[in-house]
């Protein structure tokens, strides 16, 4: 099939993602790079549709057999750039997975200093339908912050905020009482600033967005760690350990195809310990 030709079938890049090769972007640029060719021909643009009948090679192999879609649970540490390489030098999340694991891609990204949970997978159309903001999964937080704490206006976020012309959607965020220490020979005086955990959930997860957002209301994050993704929890995974998602977990969550079952929200996913 010819570069200009139209055919039912999936853009070349997705079809390179869901063989677990690489992600679209990367695909991309392969494409760019001239190391991708269909039936015979070099590409140099990625808006190709290809179909099983299709011989696509990559570096002048075929395609790897499609692999069922798997995940996994990963706790990132702190310290750690969500990427395969990183033009700094520092050190990565896919550098410091373990060998066993398959050619993954991540589910989203936590930026260097935030930890918790990564959901990581061989599929990266399945990785992309995962984030999309129309998926309605709710990414969830535990941050602890640095400033005089303004109830009113954490419950005014969840009406959407503004920061430096940039609109960001509800979120829900509140202080941890419960969990916050008291002295009871200095009492932390109402308004006063100090360092408290909040719990803060969204659905959208643009870059860097509760830190942007609660520094936009003068506290400082010291500490940022993603809890849930959807139905998916961080539970007792120590840092650096990964746990595959039984299988039969991610259909009932996903479907067949790779689609969300159901808003998901908060619900913990059955047959996960």
């Amino acid at each position: 099939m010819s570069e200009g030709q139209a055919e039912k079938g999936e853009r070349i890049a997705k079809v390179m993602a869901r063989a677990g090769l690489c992600s679209r972007r990367d695909a991309e640029r392969w494409i760019a790079e001239g190391r991708v060719s269909v039936n015979g021909q070099i590409l140099t643009r990625p808006g190709v549709t290809v179909t099983d009948a299709d011989m696509v090679l990559v570096d002048g192999k075929p395609l790897p057999e499609r692999e069922s879609a798997r995940l996994w649970r990963y706790h990132k540490p702190a310290g750690l750039v969500t990427t395969h390489r990183d033009e700094k030098g520092r050190p990565t999340v896919f550098g410091a997975l373990p060998s066993r694991l398959p050619r993954v891609v991540s589910v989203g990204r936590l930026d260097y200093n935030s930890e918790g949970l990564l959901l990581l997978t061989n599929d990266g159309g399945l990785a992309r339908t995962m984030e999309l903001p129309a998926t309605g999964w709710t990414r969830r937080y535990r941050v602890r912050a640095f400033g005089a704490v303004d109830k009113a206006q954490l419950e005014r976020l969840a009406k959407g905020i503004v920061v430096d012309g940039v609109h960001y959607g509800p979120i829900r965020a509140s202080v941890d009482d419960g969990d916050q220490p008291r002295d009871k020979k200095r009492p932390v005086r109402a308004g006063a600033a100090t360092n408290v955990w909040l719990t803060v959930s969204l659905t959208e997860g643009k870059n860097r967005e509760v830190r942007r957002v609660l520094e936009h209301l003068g506290l400082t994050v010291s500490r940022l760690i993603r809890v849930a993704y959807g139905p998916f929890q961080l539970g007792h995974l120590e840092r650096g350990e990964v746990e595959e998602v039984p299988g039969k977990v991610v259909r009932e969550q996903l479907g067949p195809g790779g689609k969300q079952g159901g808003k998901g929200g908060d619900k913990k996913p059955r047959g996960r310990k």
